[in-house]
């Protein structure tokens, strides 16, 4: 069993809350009759707690529980939600390659790239994540900018090859086909022995309640040794991976000091700044 701060991830992917707050007071006035409306409190509700009961919608928004059954059924056909029996839980999402990833959300990961490059300084030693959008820093990396870029990831390394004032120190292990990343002891060992002044982490899933989450439990290890070895963590994610969760905890979304996405709404943003981190728009 893995545990975040507040939440308790059981067999077979069920989440359950472990905080005895209440749930979020929108809408105790009356009834919801608009079904957009009541879309949008199940989703809010859900990214807030990580999970929701069809008996407390009812109940909360004076609706029948067939109607909030007929609710998440259809949040769920759409692909926002995860039904379970008697409610819901956040958006689980599968595993995808690298190669698939590299054509997802091609214009998310250019902005985001953008903004992680211009963090980098000279003098700086950065931990780079694998990752598609982490493989875009180079792109927008200043050829100018001397520093050191440790990472696990070799398609990342072989794109700062022309990168002449950098150094750059590839981590060893097994290799991971699908994610093209390093795992394993040996990459543990090695990042323990660096104290890095920023760490750019690859993100598959991010939930502010479930945590930071992958499809691989080595390459858990690996990023949770990341976030110990740097004084910085910044997570790269775009909008569509935001309320979602894979079967493997890095930690908590606390671990993370800044967090760089394209997603705007201060309904998704606003449960990352609560926790204390930094967010990018971009």
């Amino acid at each position: 069993m893995h545990k975040s701060d507040d939440m308790c991830i059981y067999p077979h992917n069920q989440v359950y809350s472990c905080k005895n707050e209440t749930m979020k007071p929108e809408a105790e006035a009356g009834q919801i009759a608009l079904k957009e409306e009541r879309h949008q409190y199940i989703l809010e509700l859900l990214g807030s707690e990580g999970r929701v009961l069809a008996a407390d919608l009812s109940s909360r928004y004076k609706v029948s529980e067939d109607t909030i059954r007929r609710d998440l059924r259809e949040l769920a056909s759409s692909g926002k939600i995860q039904r379970v029996h008697g409610g819901a839980l956040p958006r689980r999402v599968e595993a995808v390659p690298f190669v698939s990833r590299q054509q997802i959300d091609m214009e998310s990961k250019i902005g985001i790239a953008r903004a992680a490059a211009d963090m980098i300084r000279d003098g700086q030693v950065v931990l780079i994540d694998g990752g598609t959008t982490n493989l875009r820093i180079a792109s927008y990396l200043s050829r100018e900018r001397s520093a050191t870029i440790v990472t696990n990831s070799p398609p990342l390394a072989l794109a700062l090859a022309d990168h002449l004032r950098l150094s750059v120190l590839m981590l060893g292990g097994n290799f991971l086909k699908e994610a093209r990343v390093t795992t394993g002891i040996e990459t543990i060992r090695q990042i323990e022995s660096i104290r890095a002044d920023l760490c750019f982490l690859g993100m598959c899933s991010l939930h502010p309640e479930v945590g930071i989450t992958v499809g691989d439990r080595e390459e858990a290890y690996v990023k949770q040794a990341m976030i110990a070895a740097s004084t910085e963590v910044v997570g790269l994610t775009s909008l569509g991976k935001m309320g979602t969760y894979l079967p493997y905890v890095v930690g908590p979304a606390s671990r993370l000091t800044r967090l760089i996405t394209d997603a705007s709404g201060e309904d998704a943003l606003n449960p990352y700044r609560s926790q204390g981190i930094e967010v990018t728009s971009t």
